[in-house]
């Protein structure tokens, strides 16, 4: 008679790819908040959270459609959104006195000048204490600011068809691509408050 090792069922959420169990113990362990980040189709969401036995409690929590309150009429998921939105939860954070936090990024590992890093670059901006790697793992200022937005629209500034097409949504919300890096500072001097 043969015999063989029962199947041993997984936890649901590592099942669905949502959870990490082994990175989440060793964020638990430091005992600091931890800064949620997690990117959709269409915006960013963000939130500090502390852990309780009965389940994690938000401290903070920013979404980036928040932006659009505060005049931003470009894309909520852009480099620019990114940072605007880490900064904005960074101010918040510190308003609520969190003044440190470690990043948890989910399941996926952020990639090397990606959005990820120019969110925490708006966290670090803001004031509050993030560990992190070296400083070539953020964006360029430029990137982050959206001049790449407004040098790819004058290019494409020449074949208006091509422009009304990529911009669509900008023009729809009257916000003109050339004027993203104005719109950025506009923006961040709001959050400043």
């Amino acid at each position: 008679m043969a015999s063989r090792k029962p199947k041993t069922v997984i936890y649901r959420r590592r099942r669905e790819q949502r959870t990490n169990y082994k990175k989440r113990l060793h964020l638990l362990l430091s005992g600091k908040p931890r800064l949620i980040i997690r990117f959709t189709n269409q915006r960013i969401i963000a939130q500090l959270a502390a852990f309780t036995p009965q389940g994690d409690k938000v401290l903070v929590g920013v979404d980036s459609s928040a932006l659009k309150k505060l005049g931003w009429n470009y894309s909520c998921k852009n480099f620019p959104a990114a940072y605007l939105t880490g900064y904005m939860l960074g101010k918040k954070a510190l308003k609520a006195s969190h003044k440190e936090a470690i990043l948890d990024a989910g399941i996926k590992t952020p990639q090397k000048k990606g959005k990820a890093y120019a969110f925490l670059k708006g966290v670090l901006d803001a004031g509050v204490v993030v560990p992190h790697g070296d400083e070539d793992m953020f964006p360029d200022a430029a990137r982050m600011s959206g001049a790449h937005i407004a040098a790819y629209a004058k290019i494409l500034a020449a074949n208006q068809e091509a422009y009304t097409r990529r911009f669509a949504e900008y023009l729809k919300n009257k916000a003109k691509p050339e004027d993203v890096v104005k719109s950025f500072e506009e923006t961040k001097k709001k959050i400043q408050g």
